[in-house]
């Protein structure tokens, strides 16, 4: 069996007094689309940062394809193309001429870049913005740009730092769908992301807390071995309720979604009408309500919320 795309075991690392990477371990496979999920200041972008050897270890391993992304750097680039938060393209350049900048990076014969860039510039629909400069492009536009930088060497592993930070909902969308095609062309996609939306179009994810992954697997399987069911309510007050709510005994696992509160609640022997009767015999008043099946922001919110209560 061919070794995992990617791989961090026990990862370390330290900014002065900061814990940035607690032991971070995990895999993705090869032809694995794999989100590491976590909010800001959770250690995804060090962790990237690490698997792309930009960074040295304080303690464990990292490993694309199986090589050290430090001591073997060159070839290690060879095969990864990697798209951080902040790409670096030459704002006063066109778009062809970035394109043109990175093939010569990448040392591409003249032939193979003509060929590629005319593929990159069909699925990202920037063929007719070739001549447009990169600041004038829109938000969607640049990461895409940036991604087709990205890509030119035709990289078997990519790793993209929130790519979607900050752009329009319509090319949030296209830039999901292109990263569909190419792991159904066989490329391994890792991408990080704060948003659970994103997190459930991945086929695992790892959910990234303190520099550590607290849990993993695909959505579909984290979402069932919670054991829980969700008890969605709707209140007049629901700021004013939801805090109520949290001083009743087992009902700590109340949060606010929207003008909604979601009371996750174990699955087994679970009598809803009993739970809404407590509820209104405590005075809150419930003008509706429905059982759910908890999504992936109430499996995070599960897992993440007695460290964050404990902080």
């Amino acid at each position: 069996m061919a070794s995992p795309a990617l791989q961090a075991h026990g990862l370390h690392k330290r900014f002065g007094t900061v814990k940035a990477l607690e032991g971070l371990s995990f895999e993705v496979q090869r032809g694995e689309l794999y989100g590491l999920v976590g909010a800001d200041g959770a250690g995804k972008t060090t962790a990237i940062r690490a698997l792309a050897g930009l960074l040295t270890l304080d303690g464990g391993e990292a490993r694309v394809l199986g090589r050290d992304p430090v001591r073997e750097g060159a070839r290690v680039r060879e095969s990864l193309g990697l798209m951080p938060q902040q790409f670096s393209l030459y704002r006063d350049l066109s778009v062809g001429e970035n394109l043109r900048f990175f093939a010569r990076l990448y040392l591409l014969p003249r032939a193979t870049f003509e060929r590629r860039m005319a593929r990159l510039m069909e699925v990202t629909r920037l063929g007719r913005f070739l001549d447009r400069r990169a600041d004038a492009l829109s938000g969607g536009m640049y990461k895409k740009l940036a991604l087709a930088c990205a890509l030119l060497h035709q990289p078997a592993v990519l790793i993209l730092d929130e790519p979607t930070n900050g752009v329009d909902p319509v090319s949030r969308r296209e830039l999901w769908a292109l990263l569909y095609e190419f792991v159904q062309e066989g490329m391994t996609v890792l991408v990080s992301t704060p948003y659970m939306d994103e997190a459930e179009r991945c086929g695992r994810v790892g959910f990234l807390q303190d520099g550590m992954v607290i849990a993993c697997g695909p959505p579909a399987q984290l979402k069932d071995d919670l054991g829980v069911a969700v008890l969605d309510l709707h209140c007049a007050d629901p700021r004013r309720a939801e805090r109520a709510l949290r001083r009743l005994p087992g009902f700590e696992s109340t949060a606010l979604f929207g003008e909604r509160i979601h009371v996750t609640l174990p699955r087994d022997g679970l009598d809803a009408d009993a739970v809404v009767a407590r509820v209104r015999a405590a005075g809150i008043a419930v003008d509706e309500w429905r059982m759910a099946a908890p999504s992936l922001e109430d499996v995070f919110l599960a897992y993440t919320r007695p460290t964050a209560a404990a902080s």
